[in-house]
């Protein structure tokens, strides 16, 4: 099965979520502005209930009324795929009919070290396993620091992944010092002239401010390992959390500023709509999402590609 079956498959319960509640998809958008305006008011219940959120709801239905030779689906994909842009130039050349945005093959990291964070039961540890081999088969060298030392054979775990991957693992006690597990990773890179240094982290610990406080220690010591290091900070959100996630994801960022964001357990939620409060609101990127646990159901993000996945539609690429 391709990547697309795959995300078409995942997204099936978002898809179930607005096409029952909008099942006028094909009509003309004049054609609803001026004979049905209930069913504007039908999609914008559809779009609050997959977790769209009410600001980009209201800029989505202004979008859609704005539309000209579209049907409503059309005008509906397009609206979302402008919302899913979080660079401001690009979304003008969107707005103006350009599409900027060819599928991306990949993503390539500023720098060598991205610190990968998120709550505990998000799939952290596992993705990370997914984001190394993912790298290592476009070529690159790979290690992992075991940074979550305060969760119960999180360390173990990663370097099981580790082990089975071939990516050397450098690990710390349990309950021990994680700032110290990734000050040693980082200058583990610098010595090897490693490609790329994914650091662990931990995602609960006796109250928000510590952990927070935690992460903020845990990249200062990077950055003396390794200067000008962690240059990227991912998040990885479940989707199932929704709007919750998103709460989640604004502390994170305020304590130690975001550059990407991955999306997991997309398969597992009729509220995929969440990516773009996530982007509309944290104004950062979505590098990754994932629809199920196979190395290969974590794939790059890209914004047509999955508004294309969750209508169904065959869209000819650019």
């Amino acid at each position: 099965m391709s990547w697309l079956e795959r995300l078409r498959d995942g997204l099936s319960k978002t898809r179930k979520q607005i096409n029952d509640t909008a099942g006028f998809l094909g009509t003309d958008v004049r054609d609803v502005l001026t004979n049905r305006l209930e069913t504007i008011e039908d999609l914008e219940y559809a779009l609050i209930a997959a977790d769209v959120g009410r600001a980009a709801t209201e800029e989505i239905l202004e979008d859609i009324r704005r539309s000209e030779g579209k049907n409503l689906q059309e005008a509906l994909m397009d609206a979302l795929t402008l919302q899913l842009e979080p660079d401001a130039k690009r979304a003008e050349f969107r707005k103006l009919g350009f599409s900027p945005d060819a599928r991306r093959s990949s993503v390539d990291p500023r720098g060598h070290v991205v610190m990968v964070i998120g709550v505990n039961g998000v799939g952290k540890t596992t993705t990370i396993a997914k984001l190394g081999q993912y790298y290592m088969n476009r070529g690159q060298s790979v290690m992992f620091a075991a940074g979550d030392t305060f969760r119960a054979a999180a360390g173990t775990q990663l370097g099981v992944w580790g082990e089975r991957l071939g990516i050397q693992v450098v690990q710390g006690a349990d309950g021990g010092d994680p700032a110290a597990v990734a000050f040693d990773g980082a200058a583990a890179r610098v010595a090897r002239g490693t490609d790329l240094l994914f650091v662990d982290t931990a995602g609960r610990l006796h109250n928000k401010h510590n952990l927070m406080e935690e992460l903020k220690k845990v990249r200062r010591v990077i950055d003396k390992a390794d200067p000008g290091e962690p240059d990227e900070v991912w998040l990885v959100l479940d989707a199932v959390t929704g709007q919750n996630g998103l709460q989640q994801a604004k502390k994170f960022h305020e304590a130690t500023p975001l550059t990407g964001v991955i999306v997991t357990k997309l398969d597992g939620t009729a509220k995929g709509g969440i990516l773009v409060p996530i982007v509309r609101e944290l104004g950062v990127p979505i590098k990754f999402i994932g629809v199920g646990e196979q190395p290969g159901d974590l794939q790059p993000f890209d914004s047509r590609e999955f508004v294309r996945a969750l209508f169904d539609v065959n869209i000819p690429r650019e």
